[in-house]
């Protein structure tokens, strides 16, 4: 028998000072939880951005 695919979820990166999603991504599922420093185009700046699924 072949072996089931986990498939890729979609997940969001919110900008933790304007809670704007600004960008998506797919992962896969069972790993950890991103917090990356992307650019939040409302400040204009580069902020801290969390993983938020739908």
């Amino acid at each position: 028998m072949a072996k089931s695919k986990k498939k890729k979820e979609v997940v969001f990166l919110v900008c933790q000072e304007t809670g704007d999603r600004n960008y998506t991504l797919l992962k896969k599922p069972g790993t950890p939880k991103l917090e990356l420093s992307k650019y939040s185009r409302r400040l204009r700046k580069h902020t801290k951005h969390l993983e938020k699924k739908k």
